[in-house]
C-alpha cells in the first residue's frame, strides 16, 4: 500500500516530463517555462515536508497517510481542469502539499516496521512499485498526450489514489509518538521563505524577473533567511528541521553530498524528453518510448542491489556510482537525431541503472546510523534535501539551456553543452563520498571488508 503512493508519484512525475511541449503550446507558454510545473511541485514538497513528521507523530501514520493520498489525487485532478499556467501552478502547490505528507510518512512507516538488518530488503520491495510508475509514465503520458490530451495525465491519479486510501485504511497501523513536541511555527515560516527564495533565485538566472546584477538580491536574501533559520534552530530543542542531525556523519554525507549528486542525476530525466521532442522533432509518444527504458533499467537493477551493496559497501558503491553518473550524463550530450533508436534505448537504460543504484545507496546510508527516537525528524530533513535537490537540478538544467540558447530556438548543440555542464555535479560529490569509512553502514549493507591478518 505504501508502494501504491510511490507508484502514483513516480507515474505523475514522468508523465508530465513528456507532456511539457504540448502543455506549453496549449497554455501559450515557452517549453522551458513549463519546468515551473515540476519545480513548483518540488518546492511545495520541500516547504511542507518538515510538517509531515510532526503531524504523523501527533495524528498517527495511517490518518496522515490516507489524507495525503487523497489531497495528492484531488490536487492532480484540479491540475487537469486548470485553464492557464498560474492556475496550474497553484494546483501543483496543493498537490505538493499532499505529496509532502505522503512520501516521508510512507518511508517513516517502513523505518518503524523493519529492523536495520532488513532495511535494504524493505526499501527494495517498496521501490518496486515506485520504479514501475516511472517505467510506465513516459509511455502512458506520451500515449495520453498524443491521442487524448495532456490533461488526461492528471485525471489518471484519481482511481489510483482511491485504491491507495482503501489499502492504507485496511493494512496500516495508526502509530503515534507518545508525546509529540510543540510545532515550530516560526521556524516553518523562516525555513519555507528561505527555500522558496532560493528556488526563485535559480529560476531568475534562466528567465530574469529582475535583470542584471540586481538578480543577485534573490540569492543574498535567500541565504540571509536560511542563516536566520540556522540561528533559530540552534536556540530551540525541537526545531522544525533539526540541523543537529548533521552531526551524524553518515546522515550528513548521504544528505548533503548526496544532494549535490542528485541534482545532476535528476536534471537528466527532465532534459532528455525535451531533447527528443524539441531537438530531434519526435512526438510525445515516441519520446516516451525512448525514455521509458531509464526506469525499466532502474527497476531491473534493483534485483542486484543487495548483492552490490554487500560486495562493495557504501563507500565504493557511491564513489563509483558518481563517476558512472557523470560519464552517462556526458553520453546523453553525444546523442544525435541520426543515432539508432536501439542504441538510444540501451544508453537510457544504462542511465536508469546507474541512477537507481545511487539512489538506493543514498537513501539507505542516510538513515543507517540514525537513532530510532529521531527517525521522524530525520525523514523530514532528508525528504526536504531530496526534493530540493530534484527541484534545483531541474531548475539548473532549464537555466543552463536558457543561458546557452539565449533568445534563439533550442538546438541539439545547446542540449549537448547543457549535459556536459550537468555532468560536473556528480563529479563534485566524489570527494564527499570518499570520506565514508569502508565499513560505514555495514550493519545495513552486510558488507564486511577483509581484515588484515596479524603477523
Amino acid at each position: 500500500m505504501i508502494g501504491c503512493a510511490f507508484f502514483m508519484e513516480g507515474l505523475d512525475s514522468t508523465m508530465i516530463a513528456v507532456a511539457i511541449p504540448d502543455m506549453a503550446r496549449a497554455l501559450g507558454e515557452m517549453p522551458l517555462r513549463l519546468n515551473l510545473v515540476i519545480t513548483t511541485y518540488l518546492l511545495s514538497l520541500a516547504v511542507f515536508i518538515p510538517v509531515s513528521g510532526w503531524v504523523a507523530d501527533r495524528l498517527g501514520t495511517r490518518v496522515v497517510f490516507c489524507a495525503a493520498i487523497a489531497i495528492f489525487a484531488a490536487g492532480s485532478a484540479l491540475c487537469g481542469l486548470a485553464p492557464n499556467l498560474p492556475m496550474l501552478l497553484g494546483m501543483r502547490v496543493l498537490q505538493g502539499f499532499g505529496g509532502a505528507m505522503m512520501t516521508p510518512v510512507g518511508r517513516l512507516i517502513l523505518l518503524r516496521s523493519f529492523p536495520r538488518s532488513g532495511l535494504v530488503s524493505a526499501m527494495n520491495w517498496m521501490t518496486i512499485p515506485a520504479m514501475i510508475g516511472p517505467t510506465m509514465g513516459p509511455i502512458v503520458g506520451g500515449f495520453l498526450t498524443t491521442y487524448f490530451s495532456w490533461r488526461a495525465i492528471f485525471y489518471l491519479n484519481l482511481p489510483i489514489g482511491i485504491a491507495g486510501v482503501v489499502l492504507a485504511l485496511w493494512l496500516i497501523e495508526n502509530f503515534r509518538a507518545p508525546a509529540p513536541t510543540r510545532f515550530d511555527l516560526r521556524g516553518f515560516f523562516i525555513a519555507g521563505s528561505g527555500l522558496a527564495l532560493l528556488e526563485l533565485a535559480i529560476e531568475n538566472v534562466g528567465r530574469p524577473i529582475i535583470p542584471g546584477p540586481l538578480g543577485t538580491i534573490f540569492f543574498v536574501a535567500a541565504f540571509a533567511i536560511l542563516l536566520l533559520y540556522g540561528w533559530h534552530a540552534g536556540r530551540r530543542e525541537d526545531p522544525i528541521l533539526d540541523l543537529r542531525l548533521f552531526r551524524i556523519r553518515t546522515f550528513r554525507i548521504g544528505t548533503v553530498t548526496g544532494s549535490v549528486c542528485r541534482m545532476g542525476l535528476d536534471a537528466v530525466p527532465f532534459l532528455l524528453p525535451l531533447l527528443f521532442q524539441i531537438g530531434f522533432g519526435l512526438s510525445p509518444l515516441q519520446s516516451g518510448l525512448l525514455s521509458f527504458s531509464s526506469s525499466l533499467g532502474a527497476m531491473l537493477v534493483r534485483t542486484l542491489s543487495t548483492l552490490l551493496l554487500r560486495f562493495f559497501g557504501f563507500r565504493r558503491l557511491l564513489v563509483g556510482g558518481a563517476f558512472l553518473a557523470a560519464a552517462v550524463t556526458v553520453g546523453c550530450g553525444l546523442l544525435r537525431p541520426e543515432t539508432p533508436a536501439w542504441l538510444i534505448v540501451l544508453f537510457v537504460l544504462l542511465s536508469g541503472c546507474v541512477r537507481s543504484i545511487q539512489y538506493l545507496g543514498l537513501n539507505t546510508i542516510s538513515y543507517a546510523d540514525v537513532p530510532g527516537a529521531v527517525l521522524s525528524k530525520s525523514t523530514s530533513v532528508g525528504g526536504v534535501a531530496q526534493q530540493l535537490a530534484r527541484g534545483f537540478g531541474i531548475a539548473i538544467g532549464a537555466a543552463m539551456l536558457a543561458l546557452i540558447a539565449g533568445p534563439t530556438n533550442l538546438t541539439v548543440e545547446d542540449f549537448r553543452l547543457a549535459f556536459f555542464l550537468i555532468a560536473l555535479l556528480p563529479l563534485l560529490s566524489v570527494a564527499g563520498f570518499a570520506r565514508l569509512s569502508p565499513l560505514d553502514g555495514a550493519e545495513v549493507s552486510g558488507h564486511r571488508q577483509a581484515q588484515p591478518r596479524s603477523a
